[in-house]
């Protein structure tokens, strides 16, 4: 079944339920609708922030960022089921991957920085690392768990609906996991800002009620002001001759990680909170590698009609591994439970020359062919930077904390009941 050509106009975040049925477009948007979606997207990120916040303290707090991210990346699922549905898999393994660099690449430093920015003027000194809370090795393990499988579907060169079986498992495993682990205790609860603060001092139904209306509302809000807020941004993009690939791979996953990324600098600030900040990001991630990407598969079959695989090209996998080899380095970084500065330095430097260098027309001699190839030697180099850290461990030279915690955890919370 050939499928048609995708524009930019069909790039849109209808109702899921809507786009089973006939992948509906977004309506035109002035590029001066960001003026108004932009801030109540803010505002929405933070009403479902301080529903995170509240809710750890009567259920685990790793628990309470599945469900933040959930909502957050709403967006991303719904561009991500259009370019499915359209069965345009160049571009749909495009959002996917771009989408996933952003948030290790872009995300997890930026975290760092916000943290270390507001350290240095607190306390007039340096953040060497962000150092993890112990029930933040769950994340930690789960994401090892999702690419150990990408890593499969990778061998076979294709996505198929069976995978869709697999990741929609681990992501169910995961959250069962997470809601083992008993809630924060009751300190702490000054630092909280005043609403999270008074809805954690509130009467219980009230506090129910409050927790609930700031997830429904502030996940409500986002799911409508995506539309305007991308179209506004299409509008842009059209006007300045961008091109649909690299709107797809880059812009859209930056719009639609918008709010996560708001609601994360929010509790960067805090310092105390920047381990909260960076696990809603790793909470993303493991919510794309699952979810995310089991949906593919699953709207890729319905738009066909068939229990049908989605092939990966040479583009494609270089894109795939590349995105696999930086989480892998990322998680890598994180098994002694801490993101030091040089990692989040790293980290960002490496996705930053790729991005950069992939803006570039590839030209004659030495540079042009190191533009032309920058993708697979960023490749490389994450996969052996990967290697090396799992020789350090096994030789003592980064801890793997994580797994003696989940181990911990796991016979404390999990295996005992």
């Amino acid at each position: 079944m050939k499928s048609k050509s995708v524009t930019l106009r069909q790039v849109s975040a209808p109702v899921f339920a809507l786009l089973i049925l006939a992948a509906v477009p977004i309506q035109d948007a002035s590029p001066w609708a960001v003026l108004w979606t932009a801030p109540l997207i803010m505002a929405a990120a933070m009403l479902i922030a301080w529903a995170a916040e509240s809710a750890q303290y009567f259920i685990a707090q790793g628990f309470a960022l599945a469900i933040l991210a959930w909502l957050q990346t709403l967006p991303e699922f719904a561009v991500e089921a259009v370019l499915a549905w359209k069965q345009q898999v160049p571009l749909l393994l495009a959002n996917l991957t771009g989408a996933l660099r952003l948030l290790t690449g872009l995300g997890w430093p930026l975290i760092y920085v916000t943290a270390a920015v507001f350290h240095r003027k607190r306390e007039r000194r340096p953040l060497r690392a962000i150092r993890l809370e112990e029930e933040h090795c769950v994340e930690v393990v789960a994401l090892i768990g999702c690419m150990a499988y990408v890593a499969v579907i990778c061998w076979r060169r294709a996505l198929a609906p069976v995978d869709a079986v697999v990741l929609v498992m681990i992501y169910i495993a995961y959250l069962l996991i997470l809601s083992r682990i008993p809630p924060k205790d009751a300190e702490g609860i000054e630092d909280l800002e005043f609403i999270p603060r008074a809805i954690v001092q509130a009467p219980r139904l009230i506090r129910i009620a409050a927790i609930a209306g700031l997830f429904l509302g502030g996940g409500a809000l986002i799911y409508f002001m995506a539309e305007p807020f991308l179209g506004s941004l299409l509008a842009a993009s059209s006007a300045l001759g961008m091109s649909s690939f690299f709107f797809v791979q880059w812009v859209a996953p930056f719009v639609s990680e918008f709010p996560e990324k708001v609601s994360a600098i929010n509790w960067a600030r805090t310092v105390k909170h920047a381990p909260m900040a960076l696990m809603n990001m790793v909470s993303s991630n493991i919510n794309q590698w699952t979810l995310l990407t089991a949906m593919l598969s699953l709207v890729y079959s319905l738009s066909r009609g068939e229990p049908s695989a989605i092939p990966f090209d040479e583009q494609q996998m270089v894109e795939l591994l590349m995105t696999l080899g930086q989480s892998l380095v990322g998680t890598l970084f994180l098994v002694n439970m801490q993101l030091a500065w040089w990692e989040a330095a790293a980290l960002f430097v490496l996705w930053a020359v790729q991005f950069g260098l992939s803006t570039l027309t590839p030209g004659p001699g030495l540079w042009g062919l190191i533009v032309r190839n920058i993708h697979w030697y960023v490749t490389v180099l994450y996969y052996v930077w990967g290697g090396v850290e799992i020789v350090r461990m096994f030789a003592g030279r980064r801890e793997p904390e994580a797994f003696r915690i989940f181990a911990r955890i796991w016979k404390q919370h999990v295996w005992r009941g």
